[in-house]
């Protein structure tokens, strides 16, 4: 039997977050035919992940976070351990890398050869996902041979002083103009938080795109989805050869 796969996203009261996580869900539906894909949310948005899991026979849960805190380590676990323990966790979608769709979101947005970037993330009271997000900066500026600074949308600090610590920073470097690249799936409240305190700071800087249905999105769900069916076919072989 196929697993179910379900979409764990966040939510938020920002409408076009549940657009774009409906976009997200209808393009892995298109790349996993024969495969029910549902779409569901920790909280703020309906259907809720608890009410989709008890209604699908052992499911695959991938959640669409981007990196592994609070909710994927503790909140999760603890719904689908009561509404489905039979549905397996895989790990979050910002282990898979999205360099590339950074990348192009920034190439979108018009970014140069003398621009600086700043990675903006939402931030996590759990140390390992900031550092996540750490990494992810050092492997863009690999990729674009340019430094990239991180900040984190809900530790700007007073004044944003964050934010200005970043710019300050890039034009040390010698960016001539700030690119913002935000390492969210959808444009919402953060990330317009960050752009208007950005615009207190410089006049002229850009702002790229989320990541969305990026097609690397798409794979990553994809590939953690076939990951978890492959392991649940080894298990039920092994239940039944044993």
């Amino acid at each position: 039997m196929t697993p179910t796969l379900v979409l764990a996203a966040h939510g938020s009261r920002d409408p076009r977050f549940g657009d774009t996580a409906r976009r997200v869900r209808n393009a892995v539906a298109a790349q996993l035919p024969g495969v029910t894909v549902r779409l569901s949310f920790l909280d703020l948005n309906v259907p809720l992940v608890g009410d989709v899991v008890a209604e699908s026979d052992a499911p695959v849960v991938v959640p669409l976070l981007l990196a592994a805190g609070y909710h994927s380590k503790t909140d999760l676990p603890a719904i689908l351990a009561e509404r489905n323990p039979d549905a397996r966790q895989t790990e979050v979608l910002g282990t898979y890398p999205m360099t590339s769709a950074l990348r192009q979101r920034l190439a979108e947005a018009g970014m140069s050869e003398q621009d600086g970037v700043i990675l903006c993330a939402v931030g996590s009271s759990d140390a390992h996902a900031d550092r996540h997000v750490h990494r992810r900066a050092i492997e863009l500026s690999t990729h674009l041979h340019r430094p990239v600074e991180t900040v984190f949308a809900t530790k700007l600090g007073p004044g944003d002083r964050a934010l200005h610590s970043a710019v300050r920073r890039l034009h040390a470097g010698g960016a001539r103009r700030v690119v913002l690249s935000p390492y969210f799936l959808s444009a919402g409240l953060l990330t317009e938080r960050v752009e208007r305190a950005l615009d207190t700071i410089v006049s002229d800087a850009l702002v790229a795109g989320p990541l969305g249905a990026h097609p690397d999105v798409v794979d990553a769900v994809c590939t953690l989805y076939h990951r978890a069916a492959r392991d649940i076919d080894r298990d039920r072989e092994a239940a039944f050869r044993g």
